[in-house]
């Protein structure tokens, strides 16, 4: 099974070099996106594949339930670089719907050290729980904590000290909230997208 993933590198490999010659050439001698992706590790959203973009456009982060938890040195490790040494212009915090780290805090599951991880999803259902309860169906409560979540990232993002310096020394760089639906491949803009200081006040 695993020899499979190879014998399809390879294809994928000799097919790229048969529409483009020298892309492996160009991708080896420079990195330089303008996005950083934010995402859940989900395995049905591949960050590149549904925004249409090829390797080397699209710098990427993907943990359980997309968290940008202040504390987390692989999360800032990531933002900084990308920041300071790619000068991305945009950061997109991107979580789905149906999201099973989302799913499991709803339902209070147990999943071992995962729970620890989950706690700031926590913390977001303990700020909404009185809109949530208020929605009747289950799996509508899921996909509206996927985005109440998407959109207390943005917030978290916005205000590392990595963004807060960028936007002090006047660099260009946005931080957004998108959505993605597994049911139909689509990306929604939660509409709270930051660009400066200022509007991480109205999150």
């Amino acid at each position: 099974m695993i020899d499979r993933l190879i014998q399809n590198n390879l294809a994928w490999s000799i097919n790229r070099q048969k529409r483009d010659p020298d892309y492996f050439r160009r991708l080896a001698a420079q990195q330089a996106p303008e996005f950083l992706w934010i995402g859940c590790a989900d395995s049905r959203v591949p960050a590149n594949e549904i925004v249409g973009l090829d390797p080397g456009e699209l710098f990427v982060h993907r943990n359980i339930a997309n968290l940008a938890i202040p504390t987390d040195i692989n999360f800032l490790s990531v933002l900084a670089f990308a920041v300071n040494a790619l000068k991305v212009r945009h950061i997109i915090v991107c979580g789905h719907y149906g999201c099973g780290g989302i799913r499991a805090v709803l339902r209070e599951e147990k999943h071992g050290i995962v729970d620890h991880w989950l706690e700031p999803v926590r913390e977001v259902h303990r700020g909404h729980a009185g809109k949530l309860a208020a929605i009747g169906h289950p799996e509508d409560q899921v996909n509206a904590l996927c985005e109440y979540n998407v959109i207390r990232q943005v917030g978290n993002v916005a205000q590392t000290v990595t963004i807060r310096d960028a936007w002090a020394r006047g660099q260009d760089v946005s931080v957004h909230g998108w959505i993605y639906g597994l049911s139909d491949g689509l990306v929604r803009d939660l509409d709270v997208t930051v660009t400066g200081p200022a509007d991480r006040l109205n999150l």
